[in-house]
């Protein structure tokens, strides 16, 4: 049957604009922006407390979350696993996955993650179940020269931009900054509490303080000069240069309750570490603390640890007073630090962990895991709920190489309970 060549034009016109169409439903489908949010089937596990040794290894960098959980950032997810000392990483406990928006940062208190992704969205799940608590309209990341590799490890240990502190009054405040704007958001709720206007690149944050203040470091009127300012108005509270100081300084929070928040204490220096100077921070001036003034010296409630002239060494900080040495690890650097807890690396890579009060030594092994051996040099590390998870580095490091060249092996992270 043979239509009209009219008809057969019409014909022809209406089957490409379905085709059209149908092209349209599937592009926009594909492409239209989504979530998925997989939530949990099992129950929330319960606290571990591993014999202190080496868990295992993963190949991407997990956050503990609530003494329960590992949480890990992939490029356009975040998911956690259990249990948190299992020795592999193991089917998703939970997941949540955005589109086309990128993953730019994690952060968690308690039972609460909260993610940062791309398009300045911000979403706070429940470690618990997954399920999404509240999402909130934050100012788009900073552009950033930093290399996020295959860990993640920058994602989830130093989310940028991505601060927590405790308020006086018990709450506790999300600040969230971007080149541009900072905001401060109620973690339990999502409820924005002010908003700000930031000069730009020149200012950076630093962390937070346990009194409720973000640092920031300010540039943009010549000499470098560290503010203060309330996480519960947004107000700047302090500007404060140290006396003497450099003009150009580097700042370095100490005494941290987790990544770079709640800290206790901070350190000042120079170009090349000049004039290193060590403070204690509470809701006034920062004080001076020569404790801290070492470099690679970390605060742990009033306590200062550092490694001096191949001795471990600690010391009051408020008062400089010697609490006690130990002389017998041979050459050592301070790794990393957490409440109740001071992890140092050996030359030969055994994790020694101390109590920071009396010196006296909790933990001792090697870091090492199947026939891996002990040939690498530490990278990103973090310590948290009594564990300690370091990335492992081929020798010599190369900070250019790819991800193969750089890292040791694919399982590049070690997990340790101390």
């Amino acid at each position: 049957m043979r239509f009209p060549r009219g008809r057969r034009r019409l014909v022809i016109a209406v089957a490409a604009l379905l085709a059209t169409a149908a092209v349209a439903v599937i592009v926009h489908r594909v492409l239209a922006p989504a979530e998925v949010s997989t939530v949990a089937r099992a129950d929330y596990p319960a606290p571990a407390r591993p014999a202190a040794g080496v868990i295992g290894r993963l190949p991407v960098a997990p956050l503990i979350v609530d003494g329960r959980l590992r949480v890990y950032a992939a490029h356009r997810q975040v998911y956690a696993d259990r249990p948190v000392d299992g020795r592999y990483r193991t089917s998703p406990y939970w997941s949540y996955r955005r589109w086309p928006a990128e993953l730019s940062g994690v952060v968690a208190s308690g039972s609460t993650v909260v993610s940062r992704w791309s398009d300045g969205q911000l979403v706070a799940l429940d470690a618990r179940t997954g399920g999404v608590l509240w999402r909130a309209d934050g100012p788009e990341p900073a552009e950033s020269a930093a290399l996020v590799r295959r860990t993640g490890a920058a994602t989830v240990w130093d989310a940028p931009g991505l601060q927590l502190t405790d308020l006086p009054d018990g709450r506790t405040v999300l600040v969230v900054t971007g080149d541009a704007q900072a905001r401060g958001v109620e973690l339990s709720s999502g409820r924005e509490l002010w908003r700000v206007e930031l000069p730009g690149s020149c200012r950076s944050d630093v962390g937070t303080t346990a009194a409720g203040q973000l640092i920031g470091l300010d540039t943009c009127a010549g000499a470098a000069t560290v503010e203060f300012r309330d996480a519960a108005t947004g107000a700047v509270r302090e500007r404060w240069r140290p006396p003497n100081g450099p003009d150009a300084l580097v700042v370095t929070p100490l005494g941290c309750r987790t990544g770079w928040s709640d800290c206790l204490g901070l350190r000042t220096a120079g170009p090349g570490d000049e004039g290193g100077r060590g403070w204690l921070v509470d809701a006034g001036r920062p004080v001076a603390a020569p404790a801290l003034d070492p470099a690679g010296a970390v605060l742990v409630g009033e306590q200062s640890v550092a490694v001096l002239d191949g001795v471990v060494v600690g010391r009051s900080a408020r008062t400089g007073s010697e609490l006690w040495r130990s002389a017998g690890l041979g050459v050592a650097r301070v790794l990393a630090a957490q409440p109740g807890r001071v992890h140092l690396l050996t030359e030969a890579n055994e994790l020694v962990t101390v109590d920071p009060v009396t010196g006296r030594q909790l933990s001792r092994f090697v870091l090492n895991v199947g026939s891996d051996g002990t040939g690498w040099a530490p990278g990103a590390v973090t310590a948290e709920d009594g564990f300690v998870a370091v990335e492992r580095l081929r020798k010599p490091v190369d900070p250019a190489g790819d991800d193969r060249r750089y890292y040791y092996t694919g399982e590049a992270v070690i997990l340790a309970a101390t």
